[in-house]
């Protein structure tokens, strides 16, 4: 038996100026921080550009930009999850228009972050 523990450590984050803890393998840290600077930047982003600031509405914007920059990425990733090597720029970015009508509709009168 390996002397190093698989179970999970926890780790605080802030995304969007709100701490969070969430689980973390040993040794994945790093990974961690990394990707949630990653999350927290798009996140930042478009709140700044946002006309509401619901952070559902900021979440759920900054998880398609970060599913569009994977699937439009030519990787065996996006292949395995498209079935081709990208995805239809034009298509995504009505998609998404149509997404953010949806979600100021149903986030208006919601207290904001800020």
């Amino acid at each position: 038996m390996s002397g190093q523990s698989t179970e999970p450590n926890f780790l605080d984050v802030a995304i969007l100026g709100r701490e969070y803890r969430v689980a973390c393998p040993p040794g994945e840290q790093t990974a961690l921080l990394s990707a949630v600077a990653y999350v927290d930047g798009k996140m930042q982003e478009i709140a700044a550009k946002s006309k509401t600031a619901a952070a559902e509405r900021v979440a759920v914007m900054a998880a398609l930009n970060i599913a569009h920059e994977l699937l439009s990425a030519d990787t065996p990733a996006a292949s395995a999850t498209t079935g081709q090597t990208g995805v239809d720029d034009a298509d995504f970015r009505r998609r998404i228009q149509a997404m953010e009508t949806q979600l100021d509709i149903a986030l208006k009168g919601q207290e904001p972050l800020f």
